[in-house]
């Protein structure tokens, strides 16, 4: 646990929280299974040695680029580009995934309450647009940072971002994700961190990274909140 983990008191003085940014897919959306599907697809697409789910899984959260040199690393530019067209017309052409349950009540507490909400995703601006419309949560969130426009997580650079665009400091805001690369980046950010278990990593992955609370699903924020002096009881 660093230092700015052991100061950081939520819901308290000038420093109380003004700004939660989640992760979108495992934390707001039930994706899981439309990306490994997409990702496995691409791999036989470019007859590549077949790989497990769970190291398919575990990529979830980084940028595509970042994605594909974990999966398969040392190639080059052209084969980038190649993996990246096949993966976007598999992901456009598969059926779209659902938010988990309660996402969007929870957003709307925290609207409510004047709380500020941004997004920090692996996914492209074009994918993150596409899901906010297709769901009709485009006016619920502040500022969005994709990774084709900042380094992928775990570096800070996304968080940093939405938090520069809408005035918020570090100690003012709160990182929600599901896998390590969020906890990592909320870290290097210097925010706090909520973890939720309803993505790839699990608990006793999340929990090294020292977050306020590890919570089982998105729709207990609204009462770990209230609890913690973040919005009213």
């Amino acid at each position: 646990m660093t230092d700015a983990d052991r100061n950081f008191k939520p819901g308290v003085g000038p420093d109380a929280v003004r700004l939660i940014v989640f992760d979108w897919d495992g934390t707001l959306m039930d994706s899981e299974a439309q990306i490994v599907a997409c990702l496995h697809a691409v791999i036989e697409d470019l007859a590549l040695e077949p790989l497990d789910d769970e190291v398919v899984s575990n990529v979830i959260g980084l940028g595509l680029q970042e994605a594909i040199d974990t999966l398969v690393p040392g190639r080059d530019a052209v084969f980038h580009q190649a993996f990246v067209a096949h993966y976007r017309r598999h992901w456009f052409a598969s059926a779209g995934s659902r938010l988990f349950e309660g996402v969007r009540e929870t957003l709307e507490i925290c609207r409510q309450q004047g709380l500020l909400l941004g997004v920090a995703t692996g996914k492209s601006r074009r994918g993150l647009d596409r899901v906010l419309a297709e769901t009709g949560l485009t006016d619920y969130f502040n500022a969005t940072r994709c990774a084709d426009e900042a380094p992928s997580k775990p570096h800070p650079q996304m968080l940093h971002d939405v938090m520069e665009q809408l005035d918020v400091l570090p100690r003012q805001t709160i990182m929600v994700g599901d896998t390590e690369y969020d906890m990592e980046m909320a870290t290097n950010a210097g925010a706090g961190k909520v973890a939720v278990t309803s993505g790839v990593h699990s608990e006793t992955r999340l929990n090294r990274h020292a977050p306020l609370v590890c919570l089982e699903r998105i729709s207990d924020m609204p009462a770990w909140m209230s609890d913690n002096g973040i919005i009213p009881g």
